[in-house]
């Protein structure tokens, strides 16, 4: 026999009968349902609800025509002339900070104040089709000066937060600076991680495919030799040791302890061989301790000096390691002024650690040679010099890029080095920022972007080599070192300048040479010729981001670091392991890998990036260490010495 309610059932569905009974039953299962509601306790009745509220809310975030609305408009929108516009792709190979709020999008007002204090804000997004590179980006500047440069409430495309903040003081400030607290910390863990990473995927395809030698090539799942020395191996153990990866470090130690010889009938650069293997030697000796290192440093030290055996002391610019030769290059008797003189820290420091003075002889003899010559521009030297007579070649032009560039850099930085004693050098420094400031600066238009050129003959070209980007944190540095403040103003304006030289390309990084337009009536500030397109993964830019943002602790540093870091992932980095350069920063559809990763790009580039994300100031306190041309930390000498 059924039970009342299923005799119910089959009454109201089967048998026939009028609506008397059909509505007699539908107010009884109102009522046994009212009656089993009641019988659930407060608890159970509370969790229903909420559910259904929860499903109500799910169905209408997700129904089409409500999001719709509350989106706004979507990937592709109908401009005015009925062309589509595409909105600007953000990078998503890497894991978003999103704890700091720093994607929020600026017509969200509600949210302004938190992410106000939370971080560096992400920077306005690239325009990713050719030929709109940054006219909105121009736009906005210009109507930010029109303005004063303030905007309540708008986030700074440059990374600095406008807009209101609470009253200094009040328990939400205090509260606030609590909560600022938390989240940069573990924002700076998932910045320090995400460089970790792209470490480790570049050094997977350097083990898999290039292991022991000189260059990956990660398209072609290969790899290329230079000097046969295993460059990247080299130049990449300090990085390693400065971003805690043990396992990767000790794997290498091992190579270069049983593997590694500099007996070999090979011809090397003085220059790169020095900066790289004997820097990175030398580093990598001071930061683990282990004299393995210094063995080896002392082995490739001795068999470069053959390259200072020449008629003028001014070394040649190749040296046979296994014979004990050196020579000039095939086509000319000239080595070029950056590389003879960018090898002093490196070999001074050689010295110090072995007590044999012939090392730091041989290269402060270059300096004092450079010092006396003539031929200068306002203390800026020209680009060749020879190794026969000692004196300046190819006089006339002016530049701090390409084969003069370290040469600056090492002035300030042997002065450094030196506990600040030896003042022929910063003499010499300062006189070249003086020639700086009075033949190669200038501003661009339409925008005012203070950049270096160079001077050929008495002309003056707007064209700046990549390069030129160390000056920043050189400038920085020396500030830092208590040279005039406004050498700290100067870096800023050029940093700014760096920067632009990225976010304005549609792949946000930069190509290797840029040439800045100084004509009234430009709609753009920096054009880029084809052939000047490519980008090597080289690291000038994060290097002064990295010194700009220790000494200033201004976030809007770090927040332009990892755009660059992002735009590196998405357009260089190769699936199978490894970072390619690319031929093309202004072409994000079809950048043209060029299937090669320069040692650099782990001994400089992502290290840069790593200390720049480090709050951290005693991780290679800058009081500490001076950094060689290649990244490389040499000890600042005790004052004794």
């Amino acid at each position: 026999m059924y039970p009342q309610s299923r005799q119910d059932y089959v009454s109201i569905s089967f048998s026939g009968q009028g609506s008397g009974i059909y509505n007699n039953s539908k107010q009884w299962r109102r009522q046994s349902y009212w009656r089993k509601w009641k019988q659930l306790s407060r608890l159970q009745r509370s969790l229903i609800l909420f559910i259904f509220v929860l499903l109500f809310v799910c169905a209408f975030v997700s129904y089409p025509g409500v999001t719709a609305h509350i989106r706004g408009p979507t990937e592709k929108e109908q401009d005015t002339d009925s062309s589509i516009v595409e909105r600007p792709a953000i990078p998503h190979v890497l894991p978003e900070p999103v704890v700091i709020g720093r994607h929020l999008p600026p017509e969200q007002p509600s949210q302004r104040k938190l992410y106000n204090r939370r971080g560096p804000p992400v920077l306005q997004n690239r325009l990713q089709k050719k030929g709109n590179t940054s006219d909105t980006m121009i736009k906005d500047k210009s109507a930010d000066s029109k303005n004063g440069g303030e905007e309540e409430g708008v986030i700074s495309r440059h990374g600095a937060v406008r807009g209101q903040q609470a009253t200094e003081g009040t328990l939400e400030n205090k509260e606030d600076s609590r909560a600022n607290e938390v989240l940069s910390k573990e924002s700076e863990a998932i910045w320090l991680e995400a460089v970790r990473e792209a470490f480790r995927h570049a050094w997977k395809g350097y083990k898999d495919f290039a292991w022991g030698h000189d260059e990956l090539r990660p398209i072609s799942k290969s790899y290329s030799e230079w000097f046969g020395l295993g460059l990247t191996l080299i130049d990449a153990l300090d990085t390693m040791w400065i971003l805690g990866l043990k396992d990767e470090f000790e794997e290498a130690k091992a190579w270069v302890a049983t593997e590694l010889t500099f007996n070999k009938n090979v011809d090397v650069n003085l220059f790169e061989t020095t900066i790289r293997i004997l820097g990175g030697l030398l580093s990598t000796y001071h930061l683990s301790g282990d004299s393995m290192f210094l063995e080896k440093a002392k082995d490739i030290g001795s068999r470069l000096m053959p390259a200072f055996n020449t008629p003028s002391k001014i070394p040649y610019s190749d040296v046979n390691i296994g014979k004990g030769t050196a020579h000039p290059p095939r086509w000319t008797s000239d080595s070029t002024v950056a590389e003879v003189t960018s090898i002093q820290l490196e070999f001074r420091e050689l010295s110090r650690l072995t007590q044999q003075p012939q090392y730091e002889a041989v290269v402060a003899e270059v300096m004092k040679q450079i010092h006396k010559l003539d031929g200068k521009l306002d203390g800026l030297v020209p680009m060749f010099i020879n190794t026969n007579n000692g004196q300046f070649t190819h006089q006339g032009i002016y530049t701090l890029g390409a084969r003069a560039d370290s040469y600056y850099e090492y002035l300030l930085k042997q002065w450094i080095q030196g506990g600040k004693k030896e003042n022929q050098l910063l003499e010499d420094y300062l006189q070249a920022i003086e020639g700086v400031k009075k033949n190669l600066l200038q501003k661009s238009s339409p925008n005012g972007f203070t950049f270096v050129g160079e001077v050929s003959h008495g002309q003056f070209s707007p064209k700046m080599d990549h390069l030129v980007c160390f000056l920043p944190g050189t400038l920085a540095l020396g500030a830092h070192n208590g040279l005039p403040a406004d050498h700290m103003d100067l870096a800023k304006k050029l940093m700014e300048t760096c920067y632009q030289m990225y976010v304005q390309m549609e792949t946000g990084l930069s190509p290797e040479i840029v040439h800045f337009n100084m004509h009234q009536g430009s709609t753009r500030d920096i054009d880029a010729k084809l052939a000047d397109r490519h980008n090597l993964l080289r690291p000038e830019t994060v290097e002064s981001l990295f010194y700009l943002y220790r000494f200033t602790k201004d976030h809007k540093y770090q927040a332009w670091g990892w755009e660059i870091l992002q735009s590196f992932n998405k357009y260089t980095k190769v699936s199978s392991g490894g970072y390619t350069s690319i031929n093309n920063v202004r072409d994000p559809d079809y950048p043209g890998p060029r299937d090669k990763m320069e040692s650099f790009f782990l001994g400089e580039t992502l290290k840069y990036l790593y200390l720049l994300f480090s709050d951290d100031p005693n991780l290679i306190s800058l009081d500490q260490y001076v950094f060689n041309t290649e990244a490389h930390p040499l000890p600042i000498w005790p004052s004794t010495v």
